[in-house]
């Protein structure tokens, strides 16, 4: 398994994809949360939960 660099929305959303692409959806969804939450537009932080959809799985303090 390759390992990730993640700074940016964008390599979140690269990690989301390979998670669902092998069968890990919850890991997919949670990757994509961390990704909406590092842009600054809501219309894309949108648009990137759209693409993994499913409830939230987050246990904040």
């Amino acid at each position: 398994m390759p390992l990730f660099c993640f700074n940016t929305a964008a390599d979140y959303i690269e990690a989301a994809r390979q998670m669902a692409a092998t069968g890990r959806p919850a890991l997919a969804r949670l990757l994509a949360e961390e990704a909406a939450d590092r842009v600054s537009d809501p219309a894309e932080a949108r648009r990137i939960l759209h693409e993994f959809p499913g409830p939230s799985l987050r246990q904040e303090d």
